[in-house]
């Protein structure tokens, strides 16, 4: 099942894509699923008539994974760590598909990074391997850009990955899906940069939800991103850049001056 959040004529709302006698369609639902459920309102409205938005925001934080794929860790110039390296992104960084990502003027080296994205569905803590999938509530599509120059010179990487904008998700949110071995794709101006598989993930989904969780309380609506396949590049003003997971969909996204 795929679930969006969209905007319309009024306030933001959530919905089912499907399809209606050959029209792709929402249908609404009542309220944010991840609290209400899946309460289907009666109302549906043509795909074409809405904007899609972040599928999510996180009402607490994004948990994102370095160096998870060893093909990027080698590229970055380091070792596979023996346990998943973890950093926070702010829920302000979070945008959805087709809004704009700023430019830093602190920055002159920023970089795209395709990511799946795993939307946590209940509060939950110690999780083990064996069941993490039960505190999933979908998975999703993610750009974890960053300021490459900023990361080198902070020695961590809450300013490098922490701007407004820094975070991509979208488009919709699939409750249904195997994360287990998909092609991860990211194209920059229609040119393929990046082509991974998540079977090549170091420490898998539930070993990342696993960890996190040990420390950590997990809420609904956060949300995991799971690392970046090798590949990773620069950004200018001006590009589009799509990352594409097979199964789930593309973001698709442009880089504007901050001062545009």
């Amino acid at each position: 099942m795929r679930i969006a959040r969209f905007a319309g004529d009024d306030d933001p709302r959530f919905g089912v894509i499907g399809d209606d006698n050959g029209v792709p369609t929402i249908a609404v639902l009542n309220g944010d699923p991840l609290y209400a459920g899946l309460n289907l309102s009666g109302q549906k409205i043509p795909l074409a008539d809405v904007r899609l938005l972040a599928p999510v925001i996180p009402r607490s934080k994004v948990v994102c994974v370095g160096k998870n794929y060893a093909k990027h860790a080698a590229e970055m110039g380091g070792e596979v760590p023996e346990e998943p390296l973890i950093f926070l992104k702010p829920n302000t960084s979070v945008i959805g598909p087709g809004d704009p990502i700023f430019y830093p003027e602190q920055s002159s080296n920023v970089h795209f990074e395709g990511e799946l994205a795993v939307v946590i569905g209940r509060i939950c803590k110690d999780v083990s391997v064996e069941d993490a999938p039960k505190v999933i509530f979908g998975y999703t599509v993610a750009n974890d850009v960053t300021a490459r120059d900023l990361q080198a010179k902070d020695g961590q990487w809450a300013r490098a990955k922490g701007f407004d904008t820094f975070c991509p998700l979208g488009p919709w949110i699939e409750t249904d899906f195997d994360p287990s071995n998909v092609r991860v794709t990211t194209e920059l101006g229609g040119e393929l940069k990046q082509d991974g598989r998540t079977s090549d993930m170091v420490f898998t989904v539930p070993d990342v939800i696993a960890y996190v969780s040990s420390f950590m309380t997990l809420l609904p609506g956060d949300v995991i991103l799971t690392g970046t396949p090798d590949g990773v590049g620069p950004m200018e003003v001006g590009d589009s850049v799509s990352v594409s997971i097979e199964g789930l969909g593309t973001l698709t996204n442009s880089v504007v001056s901050r001062n545009d």
